[in-house]
């Protein structure tokens, strides 16, 4: 392997890699042979709920049948048709027959019926009980229970299946439909009847669902019908489904669906019923349907795993040979890079890579010298360069408009000689904090909220020097607030419109406005007044003093106009912390207002 040159090994590598890529493959086989697996279970209950769903309608409608012979019984319509609220003779006539001929029969014959109900929309009602306790119900609850049935049928004589007893503490499945008279083709009456609903049970016992799985039935308006096992429904304590499957199971399409009931997934299938308009609803664990596949496809990654396993290893042997002198030249890179020029020891063999690290050791051989030389001189240049800047910029910094300050404390000293007032508490204090920031000569990371709380302070003063209160208006977003900018470049702004825009005096209408946004990359706060304004020649002039970043205008200039060292230091201190792409720039029109917006970047950049 010494004499191999590089190009064997790295074919070496490349097979070992299609080895692995190749065992990825069986890893994803195995993955999609899972998923195949999902689609049978999910099959499997399709056709589990489709069976148990015909099923049910078979048992259902065996029952519905009992119902044929009370319906075509004609003492049952002449039942229907007796008077309002009779209770004479006639009614315990047809009560006895009826009981005789047709109930006790079909009590007979089908001992699952709880009990059978007869109500006429003429409020006569009767009750007839199969092995079960109950009684009469007075006039106010017959009502009652003739308004729900009303509701709840159809006028066309067809059956409802719903869930809804008279007797308190059972769990009953109700059958109900309109019924006619003699005297008339118009529904008169309703004929209930009541199956117990735990034989519903006996359907579904040879249908495996799992530890956590259930049936259930609801209408088609969403409430329960039948539910088998209370505290394996997640929502047995209420009238109506979940919201989280109500929609889904009211459609009762073909798919399973799935939803998290009680903190759990489970799966869902829905089946129409042809026979009464309900449905019948599975629900199984997702986590047990899902068992086998969980159950392959760990015993593919732990497989997986174990080949990876072997494959990287075979891989760090061979690809240790190839990136073991690598790494020793990458090491010497590094040392070069910080100055530190150091010979690599060449191995015994002779390939590519050793010859790469020959001609390496020859050039830092060469060019170690002169490199540090050089290296050594820019650092130095660096230093000194960034020492100067410094210096500037503190000078720049503390020539901040010298004269407001004395103005400030010769207006204090008036105040102190003719009166004591709030007005020099306010003007000391606002000062105090002025004086506190404005010193502050190193470049940590300025907000615009410190910046604004600054101007804040600067009006307070302003304010008893003008001898009236003036408001700025800030038009900034809250989200620009906790932007970077450099100290001290929005005040003297602001005092630059005082000085000249407002040169005649402030006046109702006068206002200045601060606002800031970003565009692309780029951060501006601006300054706004309705002065007045600067002329062509002097903007021009401005511009070019911007531009040629001269520091300060002469002594006399200062009398044109705006102007002053205040405009040219903010500009030269924003070019000096983000860059010269950086800077102020000026609009204005004579007698309209001037406009002055710093420009900075909008990534936050720490500032030295």
């Amino acid at each position: 392997m010494k004499k191999i040159n590089l190009y064997p090994k790295l074919f070496l590598s490349y097979f070992v890699v299609i080895m692995i890529s190749l065992t990825s493959v069986g890893v994803f086989s195995y993955w999609s042979s899972s998923s195949e697996l999902d689609q049978i279970v999910e099959k499997q209950l399709t056709q589990v709920v489709g069976n148990a769903a015909h099923h049910t309608d078979l048992y259902i409608r065996s029952y519905e049948r009992s119902m044929v012979s009370l319906l075509s019984s004609n003492y049952v319509k002449r039942f229907i048709d007796l008077p309002e609220e009779e209770i004479g003779y006639p009614y315990y006539e047809l009560r006895k027959l009826i009981k005789e001929l047709l109930i006790e029969p079909a009590f007979a014959r089908n001992p699952e019926i709880s009990n059978i109900y007869m109500i006429s929309f003429n409020h006569n009602a009767m009750y007839f009980y199969n092995d079960s306790v109950g009684g009469s119900f007075g006039k106010e609850e017959a009502q009652q229970q003739l308004e729900f049935f009303k509701e709840n049928t159809n006028p066309d004589g067809s059956l409802s299946v719903l869930n809804h007893s008279i007797l308190s503490g059972q769990q009953n499945i109700t059958l109900a439909r309109q019924i006619r008279g003699l005297s008339s083709t118009e529904p008169k009456g309703i004929l209930v009847v009541e199956l117990r609903a735990a034989e519903l049970s006996e359907l579904w016992k040879g249908i495996d669902l799992g530890e956590d799985g259930y049936f259930f039935i609801t209408d088609e308006n969403g409430k329960y019908v039948y539910q088998p096992d209370t505290e394996k429904t997640a929502a047995a304590a209420e009238a109506e489904l979940p919201k989280a499957i109500r929609s889904q199971v009211l459609e009762a399409s073909s798919n399973a669906f799935i939803a998290v009931i009680d903190d759990k997934p489970q799966m869902f299938m829905s089946r129409r019923s042809t026979y009464g308009n309900w449905r019948l609803v599975v629900a199984m664990s997702v986590e047990e349907l899902r068992r086998p596949s969980d159950t392959i496809r760990t015993t593919t990654i732990v497989v997986g795993c174990f080949t990876l396993g072997i494959a990287l290893w075979i891989a760090f042997r061979f690809g240790k040979s190839i990136t073991g002198p690598i790494r020793i030249l990458r090491g010497a890179m590094r040392q070069t890079e910080q100055g530190k020029w150091v010979q690599i020891p060449l191995p015994e063999h002779r390939d590519e890579i050793t010859e790469l690290m020959s001609r390496y050791n020859l050039m830092v051989t060469r060019l170690s010298e002169l490199v540090d030389k050089v290296y050594q001189a820019e650092l130095s240049d660096q230093k000194s360069q960034m020492e100067r800047q410094k210096a500037e910029l503190q000078s720049l910094q503390l020539q901040i408009n010298p004269h407001f300050l004395y103005n400030t404390l010769e207006t204090i000293v008036c105040y102190a000689v003719i009166r004591d007032s709030k007005e020099i508490y306010e003007i000391v204090k606002a000062l105090a904090y002025m004086l506190r920031y404005s010193v502050q000569t190193n470049l940590e990371e300025i907000t615009v909220s410190n910046e604004l709380k600054h101007v804040m302070f600067y009006l307070v003063v302003l304010k008893h020097r003008i001898g009236r209160e003036f408001e700025v208006d800030v038009c900034i977003h809250p989200n620009y607030l906790l932007n970077n900018m450099v100290r001290l470049t929005l005040q003297p702004l602001i005092e630059n419109a005082f000085q000249h825009a407002f040169a005649d005096g402030v006046e109702d209408y006068h206002y200045i406005r601060i606002d800031a946004g970003e565009d692309k990359d780029k951060f501006w706060v601006s300054v706004e007044d309705n002065g007045l304004g600067i002329n062509e020649a002097r903007l021009e002039e401005l511009r070019e003093k911007l531009h040629t970043n001269q520091l300060a205008d002469k002594e006399n200039d200062s009398s044109k106009g705006i102007g002053g060292i205040g405009i040219v230091n903010v500009h030269r201190r924003i070019q000096m912390v983000f860059g010269e792409q950086y800077g102020l720039q000026i609009e204005s029109q004579v007698e309209k207002g001037t406009k002055l917006t710093m420009i900075m970047p909008t990534t936050l950049k720490e500032l030295i």
